[in-house]
């Protein structure tokens, strides 16, 4: 309706009486009332540029002056017609979108680009620094962009591939949190959350795609703002998914509202897909002192007990009808007796000087049978799977027990340690690590979930002085994934609302836990908060101003927040104090033994792409596809490279070497082919080995935007 509303207004000023009946028709409909979740899609959603090139038919926003705050003005949409160079200055002669009546002239340094998501772009990536301290590892990936178009660029590298999303959004409550075409979403606006389930839903059907269809899970934390329009939202959007929602208590002093119940949790919805799901884990999550499990009973009675267990009801009872003879003065086990023959007497067994005997009675004396033979029990003794147990004082007998079939295979399995033997041989056990495991509950109790004790205080301990607004408990987080991909070590996680980027460092913190090899992406854009705007207006800046975006999220938190969480060192260079703690704990000075590589998305031309003149800039999105592993194909100026996991031909005459070179290479799993013809595409094809997943440049890269772009429109 707001995108009707616009156009109806435009129509009033020409014909006012048609802007009436109009009205009077979509009124009609809006009082309509259909089932599910409903709400308007806005579009288009666009976002600026700062730093990109002006390029000839680029739609275009005139900044503000320096220091100035943007006006309606501001606001509007020119396409660039072409530029030129006037008295030593750039300029570029600009229209109106969609009324070219009015040409105007204005230097290429007032002018943004924008994109508009009904609009195809061809991203490109250009590195801005790595860290490497992980060896062989896979890279972590960080990325500097508007994540709407991040998403569509990771459709070409990870479609259907991704195994979790762990995703914190903008909560809308309101405040200066979250922008909607460039502009702040305030309490007052009417459309406010029309707005941002719209902002949402794009974001979530591309993340669709990006998830394994057959096994992936959606995490997404919110408030009690949005939470009830976010599940329909899910359930809309992913109706073949089982879908769960959980409560997590992360400030226990509460958050004091006038009137109303003071705040302590917010909610986190697990979208599961295809056979995802939760893995135990040690911990109910209800609070801190509770146990998750203790050592069970597995020592039991070898006497028979109940219906068929008496010693005269089978004449073949005969074999398990013995003694278990110990030392009379001091309890210790000697020997197990042979069987009694039927209808022996036990009177009539001969015991040794300072021997006596232990027999299968029931409790009021009956007489049973053991579970097993004689020859049996004598082995099971020796292993130490049979024990005596504390003497009576009153009858100097001790109870004999064994452990059950059951058990002995949990000791098999790991369910139970043995953990060493008693005095007289018996095994000592205790829980392993899967007895342990207990399945999490839906309320959440953690003080390792506060978030100002482990996520304000954890920036501050990584970047002295620099702060976040709201950052996530690490180990919140950490939690969060790890009852998703506990049993994948080499899981793909996306985040991108990456903030501060804490999901990369709950997802290092899981690999240090157990060795895994999993990598996280990280999408975060370089936006000012709205206080830092302010002062940096009075002091004469604006975006695109290298002195206004060094104040950008991603560049002066979420880069160097997950720099210092590997290395180990501030951005000052100095140890970080304090510890990691919970499931384990080591020095915040250790870092991890991972690698990162930080990219800005760009927006490239078509046609330079299409030519092959903008490979280095198209060179990264081919070694995510391959994995983010080894080394990176920058270069083909030689006609042709493999690296450790793919390779890449763009002179197609030299494909004899190149495939010798395929064939060569363990581990190889990707070849790009540049070339226009179909004829020599399929060529290539045939010639390598089958496990090798050939992909044609620039076919699939431009088709992959351009399908995007049509999605926008919907």
């Amino acid at each position: 309706m707001s995108r009707l509303n616009d156009l109806l207004r435009q129509v009033a000023n020409t014909d006012p009486q048609l802007a009436k009946d109009l009205r009077r028709e979509t009124d009609a409909l809006a009082d309509r009332r259909a089932f599910g979740l409903n709400f308007e899609r806005h579009v288009p959603e666009a976002v600026e540029l700062p730093g990109r090139p002006v390029r000839k038919n680029d739609k275009v926003r005139i900044l503000p002056d320096h220091g100035e705050k943007p006006k309606k003005e501001n606001e509007r949409l020119y396409r660039v017609t072409k530029t030129f160079t006037e008295g030593g200055e750039r300029w570029a002669d600009v229209v109106v979108v969609d009324n070219s009546d009015k040409v105007r002239s204005v230097p290429l340094n007032d002018l943004v680009v924008v994109a508009e998501f009904r609009d195809p772009i061809y991203p490109g990536l250009v590195s801005t620094g790595r860290v490497e301290r992980g060896g062989d590892k896979p890279f972590h990936t960080v990325i500097n962009s508007e994540n709407y178009h991040a998403l569509q660029a990771l459709l070409f590298t990870h479609r259907g591939e991704v195994d979790a999303i762990y995703i914190d959004p903008p909560y809308n409550t309101g405040a200066r949190d979250w922008k909607y075409n460039n502009d702040y979403v305030e309490s007052d606006d009417h459309y406010r959350h029309s707005k941002w389930l719209a902002f949402m839903e794009r974001r979530l059907l591309l993340a669709k795609e990006l998830l394994n269809p057959d096994d992936s899970v959606l995490i997404v934390s919110i408030d009690e703002k949005e939470y009830l329009r976010l599940g329909l939202l899910l359930e809309q959007v992913f109706p073949e998914a089982d879908i769960q929602m959980v409560s997590v208590i992360i400030n226990r002093a509460g958050t004091p509202r006038a009137g109303r119940f003071s705040r302590v949790d917010e909610y986190v919805f697990y979208v599961f897909i295809g056979s995802g799901g939760v893995l135990p884990w040690t911990s109910t999550m209800l609070g801190d002192d509770e146990t998750s499990s203790t050592m069970p009973t597995v020592w039991f009675t070898a006497i028979r007990r109940g219906s068929g267990s008496a010693r005269e009801d089978k004449k073949a009872g005969k074999a398990s009808f013995y003694p278990v003879v110990i030392d009379a003065s001091t309890g210790a086990f000697v020997r197990v007796g042979d069987p009694l023959p039927h209808g022996m007497a036990r009177a009539d067994f001969v015991l040794a000087p300072g021997e006596t005997a232990i027999w299968p009675l029931a409790s009021d004396g009956r007489e049973n049978r053991w579970r097993f033979s004689a020859d049996q029990m004598r082995r099971r003794f020796s292993e130490g799977t049979v024990r005596l147990g504390r003497r009576d004082p009153a009858t100097g007998q001790r109870p004999v027990t064994y452990l059950q079939p059951g058990t002995l295979d949990n000791i098999e399995n790991g369910t139970f340690i043995v953990t060493g033997k008693t005095s007289e041989g018996a095994l000592e056990l205790a829980l392993g690590d899967t007895a342990k495991r207990v399945v999490p509950r839906t309320v959440w109790s953690k003080t390792g979930h506060f978030a100002r004790d482990h996520g304000s205080h954890m920036i501050s301990a990584l970047l002295p002085g620099r702060g976040f607004p709201f950052p996530k408990a690490l180990y919140a987080v950490e939690d969060a994934l790890r009852f998703v991909v506990a049993d994948k070590p080499e899981a793909v996680i996306v985040d991108f609302f990456a903030g501060s980027g804490t999901t990369a460092h709950a997802v290092m913190r899981l690999n240090k836990q157990d060795g895994g090899r999993r990598r996280s992406i990280s999408v975060t854009n370089n936006e000012v908060s709205a206080d830092e705007q302010k002062k940096l207006r009075q002091e004469g800046l604006r975006p695109g101003d290298p002195e206004w975006e060094q104040w950008g999220i991603c560049d002066y938190v979420t880069k160097p927040r997950i720099n210092a969480a590997i290395t180990g060192s501030t951005p000052d260079g100095n140890p970080i104090k304090g510890d990691y703690r919970f499931t384990d704990e080591f020095p915040m000075a250790d870092g991890f033994g991972e690698n990162v590589e930080f990219f800005t998305l760009t927006y490239e031309s078509a046609m330079r792409v299409s030519s092959n003149r903008e490979f280095a800039r198209i060179a990264p999105f081919l070694w995510l596809r391959a994995g983010s592993r080894g080394r990176r194909i920058d270069d083909i100026s030689t006609g042709w490279d493999v690296a450790d996991a793919y390779g890449v031909i763009a002179n197609l005459d030299l494909s004899e070497p190149f495939i010798k070179a395929v064939e060569a290479q363990d581990g190889l799993t990707l070849a790009f082919i540049v070339t226009d013809e179909d004829r020599l595409f399929e060529a290539m094809v045939r010639q390598l080995p089958e496990h090798v997943e050939p992909v044609r440049l620039y076919a699939s890269y431009l088709r992959n935007f351009e399908i995007e772009a049509g999605r926008a429109t919907r």
